[in-house]
């Protein structure tokens, strides 16, 4: 883990050690918390890497790289005995209710444990506890590396050279955990591409912090990180998965206000608004128009006209900017729009907890906009869904001829994990039925809503010669407003009964995923869906080696929802546990609604940090402990 106050390079920091790890073959997890404040309070990054791959976090750190003396406060308490703390030795003296960036509650736990250990409530006292849990202590005088490193380069403005301090802790972590500089030398490479002056620098001090700590040591550090040999990774942040695979998938139109977490993916693809096509193997060029509206309903709009001309467009946003955008959604449902929403769930109500994780919005996204009308949501679970279901998310719109939203949460846009090489044709692209080169289908005259037993008409696109009209009004099937009560029941017929087609040909494998243990027999059985993907499946690791027999159901599909099978899933299973990141539980009430299954056993987190594999671990054991009587567990890890 590393730390410091916002804008300190913490994130950079994490993403130079996850992409050296990631170079000498190594899986890796990242954990990006940060506040919503854009400077100033406190951040931190954990990082986790195995030889296998991972797909979580865990609750304990193992090694703490800190920047400031409020890391040391807020986490130190969290390192293994046997881990080590990386610090400033200038940090000592600090008194902690003087850091005017640490929240009072804080301040009088962390007093009251020190006092009741006979230890001042100074930076000092902390490493005296940390040390007395036998956690090795490694002090690192930053500012004496980087003056040194100012005078081997000939810079008199220390200023200037003091950014390289997030490297500094990096290197001399690498020192402690036994793995080759080299590899962070190509990790700043890649970083700073093309600024040799800016390498070089960075290069100098990693040298003398990755010396000064080696010399630190007394024997070797008890975790020890060695390169291995492995297939060609790619290291992403979820929304930069999104972003890829919009583009993959064939969107051309993005548009978006700025709101957190989903501001991240539009600028991704701003930064990548030109690129090559074919792996640039034919020479032929892409590009992507990205535009920042006025406000969320604007957004919406733009999308839905662009949408309307025949490209694939979509919109990004979060809680807050969908409820805005509500009323476009229902004018693109009545008019059978194929607009593709992305929605990164985060903590609510209102503004809620901005940067903070959790998946509050499923039951809202169900039934978004006043009256009723079809739309297509569907839930990625991890960064290799996030890529993919971009893809397919289109691929379902214009087929169903629906607005469609691909259901994100704040954890999985702003995690960051080493995955397998994406495959750009893995999901074929689909366009439904699009008119290319036809004729008007009525003595010449054009019925877009053409009544149809799958419920999808023909669509011709704005621009192309077959004329239309839409409205927001009831309409018949060419588009003219219509109130005819016959007419009504027919067109309302129409639309529904594309989720009666979407659910009848979507196959079985996008609508959910069944993971089983090696035990034949199940002793309990997880439903979830989302981010918390990630988590059972470590923990499920954890269970078998205990001897428990896990299955889980994550569901992918929410709408339409795959009733039929989960049914028949649940139905089989002996104890069954609803995990979810919000405080009712709303995929287990989904799944009640639809199937008249009440999952009773339940374990939710909504303190705004995501799920750990240790915590499910230890949720699951304890529900087992007792599974006549009706849980409900909140899990509460977390700083």
């Amino acid at each position: 883990m590393t730390g410091g106050p916002q804008g300190s390079g913490v994130d950079s920091s994490a993403n130079m050690f996850a992409r050296a790890c990631a170079l000498g073959g190594l899986w890796t997890f990242g954990l990006r918390e940060y506040y919503s404040s854009i400077k100033g309070p406190h951040s931190y990054f954990e990082v986790r890497v195995n030889s296998e791959r991972i797909r979580s976090h865990v609750n304990n750190v193992n090694l703490l790289a800190t920047f400031d003396a409020e890391t040391l406060v807020r986490h130190a308490n969290e390192v293994n005995p046997g881990g080590g703390i990386l610090y400033d030795p200038t940090f000592g003296a600090v008194e902690i209710a003087k850091i005017d960036t640490i929240e009072k509650p804080v301040v009088v736990k962390v007093t009251a444990r020190l006092t009741k250990q006979g230890l001042p409530a100074t930076v000092a006292g902390i490493l005296e506890e940390a040390k007395r849990r036998n956690v090795n202590l490694y002090p690192i005088p930053y500012n004496d590396i980087v003056a040194k490193t100012a005078a081997q380069i000939g810079e008199h403005q220390l200023s200037k050279v003091q950014r390289i301090i997030n490297v500094l802790s990096v290197a001399a972590s690498l020192a402690l955990l036994g793995f080759d500089l080299n590899y962070l030398s190509q990790s700043l490479e890649r970083t700073f591409e093309g600024k040799k002056k800016v390498i070089e620098m960075n290069e100098i001090g990693a040298r003398m912090a990755y010396d000064l700590a080696k010399g630190l040591m007394r024997g070797s550090f008890s975790y020890q990180l060695k390169p291995i040999q492995n297939q060609p990774r790619l290291l992403l942040m979820g929304n930069e998965a999104v972003a890829l695979g919009k583009i993959v998938g064939g969107c051309r139109v993005q548009t978006y206000y700025p709101i957190t977490p989903a501001a991240d993916e539009s600028e991704f693809l701003e930064s990548h608004e030109n690129f090559d096509l074919d792996g640039g193997q034919t020479g032929k060029k892409g590009s992507i128009l990205v535009t920042q509206t006025e406000d969320e309903i604007a957004a919406v709009t733009m999308a839905t006209g662009a949408a309307l001309t025949g490209v694939r467009a979509a919109t990004s946003t979060s809680g807050p900017g969908f409820s805005l955008m509500v009323e476009g959604l229902g004018w693109a449902g009545m008019n059978e729009v194929p607009v593709v929403i992305t929605q990164y769930s985060r903590g609510g109500p209102s503004t809620g907890q901005p940067t903070r994780h959790e998946q509050g919005d499923l039951k809202f996204v169900l039934s978004a906009s006043h009256g009723e009308f079809p739309r297509l949501v569907l839930c990625s679970g991890d960064l290799d869904e996030c890529f993919y279901d971009a893809i397919r998310i289109f691929n379902y719109a214009e087929r169903y001829q629906m607005p469609a939203i691909h259901l994100i949460d704040k954890s999985l846009a702003n995690s960051s994990a080493t995955i397998p090489q994406l495959g750009s044709d893995m999901v074929p692209i689909q366009r439904g039925k699009l008119i290319q080169n036809g004729q008007p289908n009525d003595n010449g005259e054009y019925h877009r809503f053409a009544f149809s037993a799958d419920g999808v008409s023909e669509r011709a696109v704005l621009g192309s010669g077959y004329r239309f009209w839409n409205s927001g009004d009831e309409h018949d099937e060419m588009g003219h407003i219509e109130e005819d009560p016959d007419n009504r029941i027919n067109m309302m017929t129409k639309r529904m009964t594309k989720l009666e087609t979407a659910a009848r040909e979507i196959p079985e494998e996008e609508k959910f995923n069944f993971f089983r243990s090696s035990k034949k027999q199940a002793d309990v059985t997880l439903v979830s869906w989302g981010s918390t993907k990630g988590p059972i499946l470590d923990a499920m690791r954890l269970l078998e080696k205990d001897g428990v027999g896990v299955e889980f159901l994550q569901i992918r599909l929410a709408s339409p929802f795959p009733t039929e099978s989960v049914k028949e899933k649940l139905s089989k299973a002996k104890l069954v546990i609803n995990i979810e990141q919000n405080y009712s539980g709303q995929m287990a009430a989904v799944i009640a609604e639809k199937t008249m299954i009440d999952i009773k056993n339940k374990m939710v987190k909504f303190n705004g940090r995501p799920m750990s594999q240790d915590e499910i671990y230890q949720g699951v054991k304890q529900i087992m402990s007792n599974p006549s009587t009706n849980r409900r567990i909140v899990l509460t890890h977390g700083a």
